[in-house]
């Protein structure tokens, strides 16, 4: 029997992401991004990642943040390769499969290959200007 359920509500999309970093953080590809070059503070950070999940994924909360700048002063510091993308994608898209199924599921894992996506062409542009 099937216990999953799809992502419906703030609250889902709260657990999704707090599941994601607790793998993030400690992940061998990506983990040093968070911790030692970004400095994340997490608590702090968590509440901008849930607003930008819920404006793509169940309603518009006018989410204004750019956060392709974000990426973009990040990679001043740190080379993201293309293989970083690829670890935050899988990670990101096992762990929604790990906790959720369903329609709005699928859509944050297409969404998320897609921001992969665009984020790693702008950063490899801005890095032969």
């Amino acid at each position: 029997m099937n216990t999953k359920k799809d992502i419906a509500t703030r609250a889902d999309i709260e657990y999704l992401i707090r599941s994601f970093y607790e793998k993030a953080l400690i992940d061998d590809q990506i983990g040093f991004i968070f911790t030692d070059i970004a400095k994340i503070d997490l608590e702090s950070h968590l509440p901008h990642l849930f607003d930008f999940w819920e404006n793509i994924l169940l309603k518009p909360n006018g989410y204004k943040r750019n956060v392709l700048k974000v990426h973009l002063d990040l990679n001043e510091k740190v080379n993201l390769k293309p293989a970083h993308f690829e670890s935050w994608l899988a990670l990101f898209s096992n762990t929604i499969d790990e906790l959720f199924e369903g329609v709005i599921a699928n859509s944050a894992k297409n969404k998320a290959l897609s921001i992969a996506t665009v984020m790693r062409t702008k950063l490899h542009r801005s890095s032969l200007l």
